[in-house]
């Protein structure tokens, strides 16, 4: 039984905002109404910095790291992208819905939403008064120097967050069910 009469295509949402906004909470929201895949170009970065001594802390310093290893492994062999787009056909292949790129670097948003085509959108999250005015790394810093497809604002209470997000994720897939086919939602 589905839970509404939402669409029945895969969605690809490239997702930003700045650290601290509550992309992560957003995506697990998502993910109790629709089968959701929700994977970050950081990823195989967070692994290999794992391995030799970074141990998960999220201060400034540490961002800056993972961002300066990440754009190293750019310019050397593009991990990041492979990374996404070998998670973005496990995805086609899959019985997932919704899939959420975590991306932070304009250029790299582009670059992927290029290779992935269409059903992809961009999504920007803002939440006033969240995290520092600049933690000091590019990919932190730059999230807003880019045109989103839309922009949520995350400054409700948690408790109306929720059912708010959901209402917003709705109406995109309704806009994208014009251009393609539908998604269907979790039986329950």
């Amino acid at each position: 039984m589905e839970k509404n009469n939402s669409r029945e295509h895969k969605l690809l949402i490239i997702i930003n905002g700045r650290g601290g906004v509550g992309k992560d909470t957003l995506c697990e929201f998502a993910a109790s109404r629709w089968k959701v895949r929700n994977v970050s170009s950081i990823t195989p970065i967070k692994e290999i910095a794992a391995a030799y001594g970074w141990k998960g802390e999220k201060t400034p310093q540490a961002r800056r790291f993972l961002a300066d290893l990440k754009e190293a492994f750019t310019r050397y062999n593009d991990l990041p992208t492979h990374y996404l787009l070998e998670q973005y056909k496990i995805f086609l292949e899959g019985e997932e819905q919704l899939m959420f790129a975590h991306i932070r670097e304009p250029e790299e948003i582009k670059k992927f939403k290029e290779k992935a085509g269409k059903s992809c959108v961009t999504l920007l999250v803002k939440r006033e008064g969240e995290g520092p005015a600049a933690w000091g790394n590019a990919a932190d810093d730059q999230t807003e120097n880019y045109v989103y497809d839309y922009v949520y604002d995350n400054s409700l209470p948690l408790k109306e967050a929720e059912g708010d997000f959901l209402i917003f994720l709705e109406k995109i897939m309704q806009e994208q069910s014009l251009t393609g086919e539908k998604i269907r939602t979790k039986e329950v």
